[in-house]
């Protein structure tokens, strides 16, 4: 029905109709304006007649001999070439246009009558921005393992998920409306030259997701003490909702310009108060005293140090020092290669002492320790490390617990609504 509309709208009247054959079925040779047979030297008479009624009418220009509108005996006199369908052709170009016009109305139309997504899951946090949840007290948002994510076991590594984490802390304080100019700093914050740093953190990973998975990140914070801040994590399949990790940390304020711990000013604590949520991810923390530099000779711990190691310029972040997962990468470099092939990261806790800058050279201290668990009759080990410039000052202190490739932890369903 458009294609007949457009093409009445180009061709809005038929083909003249042909002129009679004479009695030698033989069409006349000339034919006047209207179609119709013209007598012999009629047709000759009237172009002559026509031609000097023009140049009686037309006024000379400049007192020259040549009429004004010199091209006006052509646009009076009829053409001889005869009507046929091709003369009656459009141009081309307006004819596309319609076609097209009509193509995407028609395609607009479709996509009124089609919204609606196919999946219920899919008005889900479509484009992963995340949204918050649980009356404003938590925030979640959904994560795909990218292939550039995986390890050599084909399962995303501690440190993937240990961005994960930090991308859905900022992305909380920024979906809240607390993010000023700074990297996690509310406005009242930046006016005071404050932020944020992390001085411990655990995770307890139960499995670890593959290529292609996609998880489920909730954060939310709540008061540590006078002066500090805690964040906790639980990440959870999406499908199955079956728990991969769960995360605690605990936050101070530090000086962008002296570099020095502050206590929370009131109008900090008046913005973020509003957000706090006490609940806890990991019940039983791991309270234990870490490690101080490895002293220990005894047979049941193996000693391993990793020297030279300096940050890149990729390693800082906006506030001009390493990112707290970099020393995640730097801790296992010291870890023997043994352990990385035939067990995997069950469990890590972090103790920060100080900052690191870029031009810092540090060190990396592991010791081994064998544990028999009597009730499975698995091996399993736990590591102490210790992270410190070479001049001597320590970095970071951590403990990690290993279990056995293949191993299956204690699998937790949380539903995704809690």
């Amino acid at each position: 029905m458009a294609a007949s509309i457009a093409a009445s709208a180009f061709f809005p009247g038929s083909p003249a109709p042909a002129a009679p054959k004479n009695g030698l079925g033989e069409r006349p040779e000339s034919l006047d304006v209207r179609g119709v047979a013209a007598k012999p030297g009629s047709s000759t008479n009237a172009v002559r007649a026509g031609k000097t009624r023009a140049h009686a009418a037309v006024p000379k220009v400049n007192g020259g001999g040549k009429s004004a509108v010199a091209d006006g005996e052509h646009e009076t006199v009829p053409s001889s070439v005869p009507r046929t369908f091709y003369n009656q052709l459009p141009d081309w170009s307006m004819l596309l246009a319609a076609i097209t016009t009509i193509f995407l109305a028609a395609e607009k139309q479709w996509t009124l009558l089609d919204w609606k997504p196919k999946r219920p899951d899919m008005l889900s946090d479509t484009f992963g921005f995340g949204r918050i949840i649980h009356d404003g007290l938590m925030f979640r948002q959904n994560f795909s393992i990218r292939s550039y994510e995986i390890g050599a076991d084909r399962t995303a590594s501690i440190e993937t998920m240990m961005n994960h984490l930090q991308e859905t802390a900022l992305n909380h304080v920024k979906t809240a409306g607390l993010l000023g100019d700074g990297f996690g700093s509310t406005p009242e914050m930046s006016k005071r030259n404050l932020f944020w740093v992390v001085s411990q953190m655990q995770a307890i990973v139960e499995r670890y997701p593959c290529w292609g998975d996609t998880v489920e990140v909730d954060t939310w914070v709540s008061a540590n003490g006078k002066n500090g801040m805690r964040r906790d994590w639980h990440i959870r399949d999406s499908i199955t909702g079956h728990t991969i990790l769960k995360a605690t940390s605990k936050w101070v304020m530090m000086n962008k310009l002296t570099r020095k711990l502050a206590r929370i000013p009131d109008e900090v604590r008046t913005e973020i108060e509003p957000y706090f949520f006490e609940r806890s991810a990991i019940v039983d923390e791991d309270n234990r005293k870490l490690p101080k530099l490895p002293e220990d000779k005894s047979t049941t711990a193996a000693n391993y140090v990793r020297t030279g190691l300096t940050p890149r310029w990729a390693d800082l972040d906006i506030n001009q020092h390493v990112n707290n997962v970099k020393y995640i990468a730097w801790i296992l470099e010291s870890a023997p290669i043994s352990i990385l092939e035939n067990h995997e990261l069950a469990s890590i806790v972090l103790d920060y002492k100080r900052e690191c800058g870029r031009d810092s050279v540090l060190q990396s201290h592991t010791t081994v320790h064998t544990d028999c668990n009597s009730e499975s009759g698995e091996t399993t080990l736990h590591c102490e490390h210790v992270l410190s410039l070479e001049s001597g000052p320590t970095m970071v202190k951590a403990r990690t617990m290993w279990r056995p490739k293949g191993t299956k932890a204690q699998e937790t369903v949380v539903p995704s609504s809690l």
